[in-house]
C-alpha cells in the first residue's frame, strides 16, 4: 500500500499566500480533495477511514487533520459521505460547517451533527459558503447495483435530486466537482453555462460485469475528456482511479486521448497528498 511523509495536512495549514486568482488543491483520493482559496480551507468527499480493501492509506485522519471551513459531500455512498469521519470533525472543530444534499441531511443528524451545522443544497440554488460562490448541479447515479438504475435520485427523495455535482466560485477560478456521475443530456450545455476553469472528473467507467460485484459506476476517460471539451473547461484533473482494486481507470489512456483529441485542455494527473496550484 502506498505511504505518506507526515506533511500533508501540514501543507495545508501553511499554505497562506496564494497568487492571485488561484487555488491550491491537495487528492485525498477517490474523489476527496482539499481545497484552499486566499481566505478559505474546505474538503470535498473526504474518505479518511480505513477499510478493508483500500489501495491508498489516508493522508491524514479526523484527529491531524488541519482546520477546516466546510466538507461538502456529493452523495451518500461511504467513499464520498464518510460518516465516523464527519463525526470526528465535528466533535474536534467547532466551527466546520457541512453541505450535502438535502435528502441526506438526517444521516449526518443521526450521527450527532447539530443540524444547524447542516447546510442541505439543491440544483438551481446559490449559496455563500464565507467567500465561496456555491451552485450545486445534478448528477446521475444510483445507490446500489444491482439493480442497475442510473437516475437523480427522486425516487427515494420525494422529487428532490440524490446525487450532486458543486460548482464553486473561489478566488476568480470556477472548480467543478461532479461527485459520481454519468453524462446525461445537457449536461455539457449547463456546464458551460457556469464558465468551469478547472473540473475533477472521475474516469472509472461502468459496465455489466462491474455492476454485478455491486459497484456503480461512472463516466469513463473517453466521455470525461469529450465532456470537458463539449463544456468549455479549460483544466481537467482525473479523479475515481487507484483506490480498489476492483474499481480503477486508465489515467494514462485519459491523458493520451486528452492530447490527441483536445489538446487546447490542460490536464493534471494528481499524486496523492501533494499540493496543485491551479492558476487562472
Amino acid at each position: 500500500m502506498e505511504t505518506y511523509p507526515h506533511t500533508c495536512a501540514q501543507e495545508i495549514s501553511a499554505t497562506e499566500k496564494l497568487p492571485t486568482r488561484s487555488i491550491a488543491l491537495w487528492w485525498l483520493g477517490q474523489a476527496g480533495f482539499a481545497i484552499k482559496s486566499a481566505s478559505l480551507t474546505m474538503l470535498i468527499d473526504p474518505f479518511l477511514s480505513e477499510h478493508e480493501g483500500r489501495l491508498v492509506v489516508p493522508p491524514f485522519s479526523a484527529t491531524t487533520a488541519p482546520e477546516i471551513d466546510f466538507v461538502l459531500c456529493t452523495h451518500e455512498h461511504l467513499d464520498h459521505l464518510d460518516l465516523p469521519v464527519l463525526q470526528k470533525l465535528a466533535q474536534r472543530q467547532p466551527q466546520l460547517r457541512f453541505v450535502v444534499p438535502r435528502p441526506i441531511i438526517g444521516q449526518l443528524t443521526e450521527m450527532g451533527i447539530e443540524s444547524e451545522r447542516i447546510l442541505g443544497v439543491q440544483p438551481g440554488e446559490e449559496h455563500m459558503l464565507g467567500t465561496c460562490r456555491l451552485r450545486p448541479v445534478p448528477a446521475v447515479h444510483a445507490i446500489q447495483c444491482p439493480p442497475a438504475i442510473y437516475n437523480f435520485g427522486f425516487e427515494e427523495s420525494e422529487g428532490q435530486y440524490r446525487y450532486l455535482g458543486y460548482v464553486l466560485d473561489l478566488d476568480d477560478v470556477c472548480l467543478y466537482h461532479p461527485g459520481d456521475t454519468l453524462v446525461y443530456d445537457g449536461m455539457a450545455a449547463h456546464l458551460r453555462s457556469h464558465a468551469i476553469d478547472l473540473a475533477l472528473l472521475p474516469i472509472n467507467g461502468r459496465n455489466y460485469f462491474r455492476e454485478q460485484q455491486q459497484l456503480v459506476g461512472n463516466m469513463d476517460e473517453r466521455e470525461a475528456a469529450d465532456l470537458a471539451a463539449a463544456a468549455g473547461i479549460d483544466c481537467v484533473i482525473p479523479t475515481h482511479y487507484e483506490m480498489f482494486a476492483a474499481n480503477t481507470g486508465r489515467v494514462g489512456f485519459f491523458a493520451d486521448y486528452i492530447r490527441t483529441f483536445h489538446p487546447h485542455i490542460s490536464c493534471h494527473l494528481p499524486t496523492h497528498g501533494k499540493r496543485f496550484v491551479y492558476t487562472k
